[in-house]
């Protein structure tokens, strides 16, 4: 009797800039690892290597204003290429697939951030993943303030880094409502505790989502 493979766990990671989320990114990579599992990590946008030059146009700084419409359409040009050639057959091969970052983000920074119409969000959502959603998202909360000091320690800051706190704050509201749509898929974790608190939680959620 042929065994049927097993599909991965599709995996994101959220939060706004300076929350840590490559640090905890690796730190779940090196849980899985260690449990025998195999483990691609991605981000978006990006993930290929056509998504990446999606990437490249939307987080340089430019004097032109670029509009949030087409911001959008970008992100969710870069998404379907990422789903097509990198996220789904992963999963389907039984691979557990990490993203910094996915649809939740798109919600926050272009529906929060910018005020884009949620709906307008969703109606692309629906056409390029269908039903397709991560198994568990971890947003990583920190205060703005706080993320943003963080961020620029570490260098030159692309175009969504330059937006003012106000922006950084409503991305926040962002998540938050994303939250309250989806609870069951989030761990919110206070991404200022200390690192050893902040993994604590993650790893005793993921063995359980690993169990169940």
């Amino acid at each position: 009797m042929r065994q049927t493979l097993k599909k991965g766990l599709f995996i994101t990671v959220e939060g706004i800039e300076g929350a840590g989320k490559t640090t905890n990114l690796n730190f779940i990579r090196s849980i899985l690892e260690e449990g025998g599992e195999e483990v691609l990590m991605t981000r978006e946008p990006g993930g290929t290597p056509m998504a990446e030059e999606v990437r490249e146009l939307l987080l340089r700084p430019r004097e032109e204003t670029v509009s949030s419409t087409a911001e959008l359409l970008l992100m969710f040009a870069a998404r379907a290429q990422h789903l097509e050639q990198k996220i789904r057959p992963a999963i389907d091969r039984g691979v557990h697939v990490l993203s910094d970052r996915f649809t939740d983000a798109t919600y926050a920074y272009q529906g929060g951030g910018r005020g884009l119409s949620w709906e307008m969000i969703h109606d692309l959502e629906k056409m390029v993943q269908a039903d397709f959603k991560p198994d568990l998202t971890l947003l990583l909360r920190i205060d703005p303030e706080a993320g943003m000091a963080r961020a620029r320690k570490r260098g030159a800051l692309d175009r969504f880094e330059q937006e003012k706190l106000e922006f950084y704050f409503r991305v926040q509201e962002g998540y938050m409502k994303r939250v309250a749509e989806d609870p069951g898929r989030f761990l919110v974790v206070d991404a200022q505790k200390s690192l050893e608190d902040v993994q604590a939680t993650i790893a005793q959620e993921l063995a359980a989502k690993l169990v169940s």
